[in-house]
């Protein structure tokens, strides 16, 4: 089975063509806002983070923002940074450059301020728009494809209907060699032991309970007992009683195959199959995540609907529930809530969903990429200095 996808200088394969402008600092993000709004054909991602980390919190902004970039769905990027910050410009732009990526590069404070650093940022994202549109696609396996599992916003119908029927679509994704990326570790939360049953080694079992347990305490620290704060108001209002009952109808999204590991915030697959991603709950820190890791395609399952989606990578939105679907529909691409109508079975709705998500990686834009939704957030563990 093949898709059409970009085959990048570094081996990955894309099914979007973009080019980014990313800034590796807060202080550098409305120049590269600034740049892509000149220029057709960029898009810019904007946060809040880059200085004032230390330790693990700066490595994992710094990777993030590297796997962000490097992503395939990114043809080439122009990394804007201000000169003095913490997650230097100038460290992002090797290690992307390592990878095989196509890399500009645009300091603020050496190139004289805001007005010279936009002026020379639009001249480099202009040739590098020309570039990448020389850049053609080929027919490439369907393994090669990595799918990111997202819900959120969930009620009573997400774990009976849109999270198994993700499961089939990754399940068959799966099984033709391609490879599924589960998020969220807050929603795994009393369902651990059951993903840990699947895990291909007893390492991964323990490392899979580690991260649980590591959020638990987390939220100790802070004085919370999670088990409490959990689940959401909105879940509450839409009838999701108890974390658990959350969590059991979080991991069906993993279909039934074996779990080969489990990966920090924003690290790489090191491997085909299904996989575990540390990611908090926060829905876009969770995409970010994914996607930095190399995830090309997100499918994002709500049941009280949600407009979120990524800068570089499609997010495919699928609801168990046909009321929200009408209320949302130009947010929403699938409605599963046929399950809970009776009139299709778990099988054949994850079946649409997997046909929907070839159809995407062949160039089919979803409800988020026509409505401009390029949500992004980087998770943080340390303070800020």
């Amino acid at each position: 089975m093949e898709v059409a996808g970009y085959v990048r200088p570094g081996g990955g394969i894309g099914v979007r063509n973009h080019v980014l402008i990313l800034p590796t600092v807060v202080c550098a993000s409305e120049v590269a806002r600034r740049i892509a709004g000149v220029v057709p054909g960029t898009v810019a991602v904007q946060h809040q983070h880059g200085c004032g980390q230390i330790g693990a919190d700066f490595e994992q902004t710094k990777r993030t923002l590297v796997g962000f970039g490097a992503n395939p769905n990114v043809a080439s990027v122009v990394v804007v940074g201000l000169g003095c910050e913490k997650v230097a410009a100038e460290q992002v732009a090797a290690e992307m450059a390592a990878r095989g990526q196509k890399v500009e590069l645009v300091v603020i404070q050496k190139e004289g301020g805001s007005r010279r650093a936009v002026e020379r940022g639009v001249e480099l994202a202009r040739r590098l728009v020309q570039e990448a549109a020389r850049v053609k696609t080929e027919p490439v396996p369907v393994s090669s494809l990595i799918l990111g599992l997202e819900c959120g916003g969930s009620d009573a119908t997400s774990g009976l209907a849109a999270n198994p029927a993700l499961g089939v679509a990754s399940d068959l994704l799966v099984a033709e060699g391609g490879t599924s990326i589960l998020s969220e570790t807050p929603e795994i939360m009393g369902a651990e032991h059951l993903l840990a049953r699947r895990t291909v080694n007893e390492g991964a079992a323990e490392r899979l309970c580690e991260i649980v347990a590591r959020v638990e305490e987390g939220a100790r620290r802070m004085g919370v007992d999670i088990r409490g704060a959990q689940p959401a108001p909105g879940n509450i209002a839409g009838g999701i009683t108890t974390i658990e009952e959350k969590s059991l109808g979080c991991i069906h999204k993993a279909g039934t195959a074996p779990v080969q590991g489990v990966l920090e915030y924003a690290e790489a697959p090191r491997g085909r199959g299904l996989w575990v991603m540390d990611t908090p709950g926060h829905d876009v820190e969770s995409v970010t995540g994914m996607v930095a890791g190399g995830a090309q395609i997100v499918v994002f399952t709500t049941g009280r609907g949600t407009p979120a989606g990524c800068a570089i990578a499609p997010v495919i939105k699928v609801t168990g529930n046909s009321r929200t679907f009408q209320m949302m529909e130009e947010n929403i691409d699938l409605n599963a809530g046929t399950i809970i109508e009776g009139t299709e079975s778990i099988e054949k709705v994850g079946r649409r969903i997997f046909d929907l998500m070839l159809a995407v990686a062949g160039g089919k834009l979803t409800k988020a990429e026509l409505l401009g939704h390029h949500e992004f957030a980087i998770t943080r563990i340390g303070p800020t200095l």
